[in-house]
C-alpha cells in the first residue's frame, strides 16, 4: 500500500467516527447560518501569477514543519505578504491538520480559503462549507469516476470551488473528460512516494485547453521559478513547506510576490 492509499483509507475511518459524533444533519443546520463566501477562483485569475499560501504544520515526508506557531498569526502574515488565496491542511493522522483551522483562519483574514485533504465523502464536502472554506481540493488519483463526479457536483450545490488536482496525462484527460473541471491543479508531488519533480507542470501544461485556470503545486520557493511558471501561462501557484519554514513567512511570501514598497505583486 502507498502513501496515497494508506492516507484514503485513514480518512474514510476518520469520517466514519466524525460521523457519528456530529450527524450529517447538524451540518446541514450549520450551512443556514453561512456568511458570505470569498470567491477562490476569482482571486486565482487577478494579473501576474496568484500565490495560494499554505499552512501545513507537518507532512509525512518532511515531518514537523513549523512548531509553536498558530494559524491565525501565520494566515495574517500571508495576507500581508500578498497572498492571493490560503491553503488550509484539515488532514489530522498524517498533517496535523483539524477543521477547527478553517474557522481559525477564516476569523484572521479575509481571503478565500481552500479545504486542502483527502476529500473522499459527502460528507466532507458539507463538513467544509460547515466549517467556513470557500473551496475544496479534488484528488483524481484518489477517487473513481463516480465519486469524483458526485463529489464535485455535491461541491458546486453548495457553492463551493473546486481545485482538481492531478499529476499525470490520463489523471489531466479525466479532469477534464468526466468533470471539465475549470480550475486544474498540477500537483508536481507524487502522492504515491511523496517524491517531487517540478518539471512536471511544465510537461502537462500543454495539455491543459485555453480557458481553464491552472494552479501548480509543490517544489516552489524562489520568485525566479514563479517568474517562469507566469511565463509559460501558470494562472497560481501554492507554495506551503517553504513559507512555513522561512523565520517571517510574510517576508518570505513578499520576496515571491514582489511585493515590496513602491512595487507591485506579480
Amino acid at each position: 500500500m502507498n502513501v496515497l492509499e494508506r492516507i484514503v483509507e485513514s480518512t474514510q475511518k476518520e469520517v466514519r467516527r466524525r460521523r457519528k459524533a456530529v450527524p450529517l444533519a447538524e451540518l446541514e443546520a450549520h450551512l443556514a447560518a453561512r456568511g458570505d463566501d470569498r470567491p477562490f477562483s476569482e482571486a486565482l485569475t487577478r494579473p501576474g501569477i496568484s500565490v495560494i499560501a499554505e499552512h501545513k504544520r507537518r507532512s509525512p515526508s518532511a515531518g514537523e514543519i513549523r512548531a509553536g506557531s498558530t494559524v491565525e498569526e501565520i494566515v495574517a502574515a500571508y495576507e500581508r505578504g500578498g497572498a492571493a488565496a490560503l491553503s488550509i491542511l484539515t488532514e489530522g493522522p498524517h498533517f496535523a491538520g483539524g477543521l477547527e483551522d478553517l474557522t481559525a483562519a477564516q476569523d484572521a483574514c479575509r481571503l478565500p480559503i481552500l479545504r486542502k485533504d483527502f476529500i473522499v465523502d459527502p460528507y466532507q464536502v458539507y463538513e467544509s462549507a460547515a466549517w467556513g472554506a470557500d473551496a475544496i481540493l479534488l484528488i483524481v488519483a484518489a477517487l473513481d469516476e463516480k465519486e469524483l463526479k458526485s463529489l464535485f457536483r455535491e461541491a458546486l450545490d453548495l457553492d463551493l470551488d473546486v481545485l482538481v488536482e492531478v499529476h499525470d496525462e490520463e489523471e489531466l484527460e479525466r479532469a477534464l473528460e468526466e468533470l471539465d473541471a475549470d480550475v486544474i491543479g498540477i500537483n508536481n508531488r507524487d502522492l504515491t512516494d511523496f517524491s517531487v519533480d517540478i518539471e512536471r507542470t511544465f510537461e502537462l501544461l500543454a495539455d491543459i485547453p485555453a480557458g481553464k485556470t491552472v494552479v501548480s503545486e509543490s517544489g516552489f520557493h524562489a520568485r525566479e521559478q514563479l517568474e517562469e511558471l507566469e511565463r509559460v501561462g501558470v494562472d497560481a501557484v501554492l507554495i506551503g513547506e517553504s513559507l512555513m519554514r522561512a523565520p517571517e513567512p510574510e517576508a518570505a511570501l513578499r520576496e515571491l510576490t514582489g511585493l515590496h514598497e513602491g512595487s507591485e505583486p506579480l
